[in-house]
């Protein structure tokens, strides 16, 4: 009898738009996750740091989430890339979180609904959630200032 050294069978390891995507979704979050650890330095407001680093929790989950399919697929790891700067001041990091995390939930939803691998789709569609409600966060603390 003969076992696949890979979880998934040969047609997920073959979706080139599913590992594209999660290409795209882990180095997304490492990204995110440098630059919330940059945000949540520069506020002076504990109660804020505390929502931000909250959301950076929820982001090192989502790298995990992301990373662990995508070597499940593809019988690599990935070693992710920042691919976005950090903003200098709170007010332009807080403009940029919101603008990232809103482009990401859409992201994540197309994601989604791009791939037949049920647990990617899954993954993908909670991690869209969880977007979503880190936009509203950071836009409330826009308004806030």
């Amino acid at each position: 009898m003969y076992y696949s050294y890979y979880p998934y069978p040969a047609p997920y390891r073959e979706d080139p738009v599913l590992i594209r995507n999660l290409k795209k979704a882990i180095n997304g979050e490492f990204s995110a996750i440098q630059c919330y650890r940059k945000l949540a330095e520069l506020t002076r407001r504990d109660g804020v740091r505390k929502q931000i680093e909250e959301i950076r929790r929820d982001e090192m989950r989502h790298l995990r989430e992301f990373s662990t399919l995508y070597g499940a697929i593809t019988g690599k790891h990935i070693m992710p890339k920042q691919t976005e700067e950090c903003p200098n001041t709170f007010t332009r990091g807080l403009d940029a979180a919101f603008k990232d995390e809103q482009e990401t939930a859409d992201f994540y939803l197309r994601a989604a609904e791009e791939t037949p691998n049920l647990k990617a789709k899954g993954i993908f569609t909670r991690a869209a959630r969880d977007e979503q409600n880190h936009a509203v966060w950071f836009l409330y603390f826009l308004m806030k200032r």
